[in-house]
């Protein structure tokens, strides 16, 4: 009988497994289509059962949205290493242009991911769900530097929101160019805007 796997081993396992799903999901649905690959046959060539592939992804289309919680965890990270004197807006910036260089850097990856959810209404619908939840843990994470209970005032989530806002206009622009333009200098272009232009339209 072999030797029971240590923590250390089976999570890079599972973090095998994950990518190996991941990686052959994505491959089939560029090669036959969103719609017309089911779990079974990622798990099949994937070589694990379906059910392992639920222990990883509750829903398809999170396979296709799997780099949300990687960047969400990160644009957490980042914010909460940010200095404590320094204003919210201040500090989301940083961590926003942080995780725009990293989808930089990712350009490929992105961009066909992008043209997944804008190709499928559930991906797309389940996008905004996560985005929803991103805003949520922002939220609460811009109350705990200001000191306040999220409930109770309205700056944290107001500045999540308008921020992600602008994250997402700026990466609609970078998707629509195909990747051609700087996704950061975008993104600093809107929370300029979003800071100092939107009063004065001119």
């Amino acid at each position: 009988m072999g030797e029971p796997l240590t923590g250390g081993l089976r999570e890079r396992k599972r973090r095998r497994t994950h990518q190996a799903l991941e990686d052959t999901a994505l491959r089939l649905f560029s090669e036959e289509g969103f719609a017309a690959t089911p779990v079974s046959r990622i798990a099949e060539q994937a070589e694990v059962a379906t059910r392992t592939f639920f222990h990883h992804f509750p829903t398809k289309e999170d396979v296709v949205l799997a780099a949300y919680e990687r960047r969400l965890a990160r644009l957490v990270d980042l914010l909460a290493d940010r200095p404590d004197h320094e204003p919210p807006l201040t500090a989301l910036r940083a961590s926003l242009l942080a995780v725009a260089e990293d989808y930089q850097s990712a350009r490929p990856q992105l961009l066909e991911r992008a043209r997944l959810v804008a190709a499928n209404a559930s991906i797309h619908a389940r996008s905004l769900e996560l985005q929803s939840r991103w805003e949520e843990r922002i939220a609460d994470t811009v109350a705990h530097r200001l000191d306040v209970e999220v409930e109770g005032d309205l700056r944290p989530r107001l500045l999540a929101a308008v921020t992600f806002a602008a994250m997402r206009v700026a990466q609609r622009r970078w998707l629509r160019d195909d990747g051609s333009a700087e996704l950061p200098q975008l993104v600093a272009e809107a929370l300029d805007l979003l800071e100092h232009g939107l009063a004065d339209p001119d």
